[in-house]
């Protein structure tokens, strides 16, 4: 028998959302969990970053609050900044009840730039409730 869906699962809405999106798709339609060695650029790698369980009485469950990592790799600046908005309009405010697990809302909380290896990186990342 197969484990319900939880929060921990959340990364896989995450990533369904992203390729289901006509303009991340246009940029890229590899998109990974956690890392990869074998893409080439562009590329998204999302994360779990932390998870918070909000029990409301005992033996009834609560929402779950997730903070997702989102990265976007990519060899130029201004694609990787293309990219990232493109990734933000595809993820803020979005919402997917008939997920598993429910999505009940994911929001922009912070973000950050820089540089590594071969490729400009920017990171968003996104709480979700789930």
């Amino acid at each position: 028998m197969e484990a319900k869906k939880t929060s921990i699962s959340a990364g896989e809405t995450l990533r369904a959302i992203l390729l289901e999106d006509p303009a991340v798709s246009r940029l890229t339609r590899k998109v990974f969990p956690v890392c990869t060695d074998e893409a080439q650029l562009p590329y998204i790698l999302y994360r779990r970053a932390s998870l918070q369980h909000d029990a409301v009485k005992a033996g009834r469950p609560g929402a779950d609050t997730v903070q997702m990592e989102v990265a976007i790799y990519t060899a130029g600046y201004t694609e990787g900044v293309e990219l990232a908005e493109a990734v933000r309009s595809a993820l803020d405010y979005s919402e997917r009840r008939s997920a598993l697990p429910p999505l009940r809302s994911c929001t922009l909380t912070g973000g950050e730039e820089g540089y590594e290896g071969d490729a400009y990186v920017q990171e968003l990342i996104f709480t979700l409730k789930i």
